[in-house]
C-alpha cells in the first residue's frame, strides 16, 4: 500500500528492492523519506546545482546518511548527447542498491531513465516494461510540448542497435544527430525543442 511520502514524491519502485524512481523532495523530509525506502544511491537527473539550496541540501542529507550521491544531466526537451546517456549507464552500474532516480517532478525525465535502466540490466526483453515506466497512471507522464521524444528514444534504440547490448550500442553507435534525423523521418519534427547544449544554460535545470 502505498503511503503519504510516495504519492507526495511520486515514489514507485522500477525494481522492488533494487530501484526506484520519484520527484524531487520539495517539501523536505528527504532523509526519512530514503532511510524508510533502504535507499543506498541516489541519482540526480537534474545535473549538479551547487548554486541552488534544493541540491544543497539533497547533498547534504545523502552525505549525513551516507548514501551515494550521483549527478547525471539530462533535459527532457533536448536531445541527449552520448556523453548523457553514458555517463547515466555508469551512474547505474556505480550506485548501490536500492537505488533512486530522480528529477523535477518524477514523471519524464525519470520515466526515461528508468526506462534505460530497465533495458540495461533486462536487455531489450525487458522492452516493453521500459515503455511502461511513461505510462500517464500512476507515473503522471503527461508529456509537454517537445517531450514527445522520450519515450520513441526506446523504438529508435532497438532497431538501431540491431541486437546490440544498450551501453554497447551507445558507446559505439549512438549519435544524437542521427536520433534526429529518425524523429524527423518519422513525423516528430516538433516532439524534440533541439539538440542538447552545454552553452545553454537551464536555472535549476
Amino acid at each position: 500500500m502505498r503511503g503519504p511520502g510516495d504519492l507526495l514524491y511520486n515514489f514507485h519502485w522500477i525494481v522492488p528492492g533494487e530501484a526506484a524512481r520519484s520527484a524531487q523532495a520539495w517539501a523536505g523530509f528527504l532523509g526519512p523519506f530514503l532511510k524508510a525506502r533502504g535507499i543506498r544511491g541516489l541519482i540526480n537527473l537534474r545535473g549538479p546545482n551547487p548554486d541552488w539550496r534544493w541540491w544543497r541540501y539533497e547533498k547534504r542529507v545523502a552525505d549525513e546518511a551516507r548514501v551515494a550521491h550521483f549527478d547525471v544531466v539530462l533535459n527532457s526537451r533536448r536531445l541527449p548527447t552520448r556523453k548523457m546517456l553514458a555517463a547515466l549507464l555508469r551512474a547505474f552500474d556505480a550506485a548501490p542498491r536500492p537505488l533512486l532516480l530522480k528529477c523535477s517532478g518524477g514523471q519524464d525525465r525519470s520515466s526515461f531513465a528508468a526506462a534505460l535502466y530497465l533495458l540495461h540490466t533486462r536487455g531489450w526483453d525487458a522492452l516493453a516494461a521500459a515503455e511502461g515506466q511513461f505510462a500517464a497512471w500512476p507515473y503522471l507522464h503527461r508529456p509537454k510540448a517537445h517531450q514527445h521524444w522520450l519515450k520513441p528514444f526506446l523504438r529508435f534504440a532497438r532497431a538501431d542497435a540491431k541486437g546490440k547490448p544498450l551501453a554497447q550500442w551507445i558507446a559505439e553507435d549512438y549519435s544524437d544527430a542521427k536520433l534526429k534525423a529518425w524523429l524527423d523521418a518519422n513525423g516528430m519534427k516538433d516532439s524534440y525543442r533541439g539538440l542538447y547544449d552545454p552553452r545553454i544554460p537551464v536555472p535549476g535545470l
